[in-house]
């Protein structure tokens, strides 16, 4: 029925099915007894604004952090996890990505779960300039919470991915965009980034089609709507370096400030593999470390169903990589 529809219909029903699924499927977990933080010896704090002026629940963000003393969980100052939600850049927010922070705060990191202004009604630079602000506020305020930003890991998965890679690397190259200059600004370089199953060049996703040419007009649809809302046809008030990561990185241009290591986890069968593998190839050309880790046979950010083999497989590897790179102390 949906392949007789109209290309506008037939994207349009998809989206929809999309954003009430992944709405509804995150409501539903959070009833479960084992989705409270308090099981977990974590807990939340919810909807601080990052943003002066601003009454929009885009402009919030949420803590999660270990609990306090005599719950078993390492004392604070604790590492940072900046986390940005996917969605393709259109849809969901911090409240469904809750499952991505209680990950991480259960293993003694103190988590910001970030909302942002969405497309097409905000179209780029607006999520990654909300970002940044977001960014800029966890700097100045972490230390208020328990955390050390001097301790900081960027992760996010999906459209999210893309956000924090654009992050790390407005923190690493000198650019001329105000959002950018905020982060710049910081003097912070993340000790890791962790951009999980990403879109890392959003303009011209119809190249993942020609490449695979028996891909799904479901998947095709999804691919095309993300970079019509997210990019529009232009003119854009900046270049496209901070849209399509990957590119600026392929030009093989020194960042100004070494970037950090990049732990790059994908499923095989994720439409978007090859952009990761991309985006390590870029990285390791510039000298710097990245590490893909591929899943066989796992779909689009299939980690987050944190219940199966694969998704803790590679949370467990997420958490080795952080290991390594992160200290547990100051």
């Amino acid at each position: 029925m949906l392949s007789k529809l109209g290309a506008e219909a037939r994207r349009y029903v998809g989206s929809v099915v999309i954003d009430g699924f992944f709405n509804g499927a995150s409501r539903l977990a959070r009833m479960h007894p084992r989705a409270k933080p308090e099981r977990h010896a974590v807990e939340q704090i919810a909807d601080l604004g990052y943003l002066p002026g601003s009454t929009s629940r885009d402009h919030l963000l949420d803590v999660w952090r270990p609990m306090a003393s005599g719950h078993g969980q390492p004392e604070p100052p604790w590492p940072v996890v900046f986390y940005v939600h996917g969605g393709g850049f259109r849809i969901l927010s911090k409240d469904t990505h809750w499952v991505m922070a209680l990950g991480f705060a259960r293993r003694g990191f103190i988590v910001f779960n970030v909302s942002y202004r969405l497309a097409p009604k905000h179209r780029f630079p607006t999520p990654l300039e909300d970002v940044c602000h977001a960014f800029d506020w966890v700097v100045k305020n972490a230390a208020r919470f328990g955390g050390d930003p001097s301790r900081i890991v960027l992760a996010g998965e999906s459209a999210g991915a893309n956000l924090v890679t654009s992050l790390s690397l407005a923190l690493a190259y000198q650019r001329p965009e105000p959002f950018a200059q905020l982060a710049w600004d910081s003097g912070v370089i993340p000790r890791a980034v962790v951009p999980a199953c990403g879109v890392f060049q959003v303009s011209d996703l119809a190249r993942l089609k020609r490449r695979k040419a028996n891909m799904s007009t479901f998947i095709a649809d999804r691919l095309a709507e993300v970079e019509r809302a997210y990019l529009g046809s232009g003119p854009w008030p900046c270049d496209l370096d901070l849209a399509d990561p990957v590119v600026l990185l392929e030009r093989g241009e020194r960042p100004a400030r070494a970037l950090p290591p990049y732990f790059l986890p994908v499923g095989t069968k994720d439409p978007l593999l090859p952009d990761t593998r991309r985006l390590g190839v870029a990285l390791r050309a510039l000298g710097t470390e990245a590490v893909e880790s591929y899943y066989p046979g796992e779909l689009h950010a299939f980690h987050a169903l944190v219940m199966r083999e694969a998704a803790r497989r590679c949370w467990a590897d997420t958490f080795a990589f952080l290991d390594r790179h992160v200290p547990r102390e100051p």
